[in-house]
């Protein structure tokens, strides 16, 4: 099962049925995916499951259906064990961006964990899960499969915000702000979190 978040509300993607009655279920060969976006996007849907039968083929048949926007981030870690966090558009995130043409996941996320905030030195340590949330740019509904990373760095310097893509503040967190930032961030941060026990 996949878990793609639409305006934080989930939208699971799965091949059983389920027995509860607190989300709509929708058939992926027939639903217009685009009104369904807009519903949630709209909080008129609140929980909703995409089903078909074959979990192999699910996420294909949604990426026929929606374009798909590919991201790499990075979980950083320093020295004394804080973790970098960016704050954008109201909200703790951890910093990420798109995959530019021809570049591996994994160049992605340390470049733009670099251009985000200005930390260098960094070394993947780990791969960790992807994410999945829909956003809306120039009128359009995409995907955004994001593919993180844990990340280490030695680096002692100041973290830059990168203005110019609308970051406030640049802050390392220890465990208890960590616990405070996620209060005010995005569910698929939050799911970093909870496989990474961090919290």
């Amino acid at each position: 099962m996949y878990k793609v978040f639409v305006n934080d509300k989930p939208l699971f993607l799965t091949n059983e049925v389920a027995k509860e009655t607190d989300f709509q279920l929708f058939l992926l060969e027939s639903i217009d995916i685009e009104q369904l976006i807009i519903k949630m996007f709209n909080n008129k849907i609140k929980k909703a499951y995409l089903y078909y039968p074959d979990e192999k083929e699910i996420l294909k048949k949604v990426k026929e259906k929606i374009p798909v926007k590919k991201a790499g981030g990075g979980l950083v870690y320093n020295n004394k064990q804080e973790v970098l966090f960016i704050f954008r558009n109201g909200k703790w995130d951890l910093p990420k961006g798109g995959v530019d043409k021809g570049e591996e996941n994994d160049a992605a996320a340390i470049r733009e964990v670099e251009e985000e905030t200005g930390v260098t030195n960094l070394k993947i340590t780990k791969k960790l899960q992807k994410t999945y949330h829909v956003f809306k740019r120039n009128g359009l509904y995409r995907l955004k499969i994001t593919n993180w990373y844990e990340m280490t760095t030695d680096f002692e310097g100041i973290p830059i915000p990168q203005a110019e893509e609308g970051i406030e503040k640049v802050a390392w967190l220890n465990r208890e702000e960590i616990k405070q930032a996620l209060n005010n961030s995005y569910e698929n941060i939050k799911l970093l979190f909870e496989e990474e026990k961090v919290v």
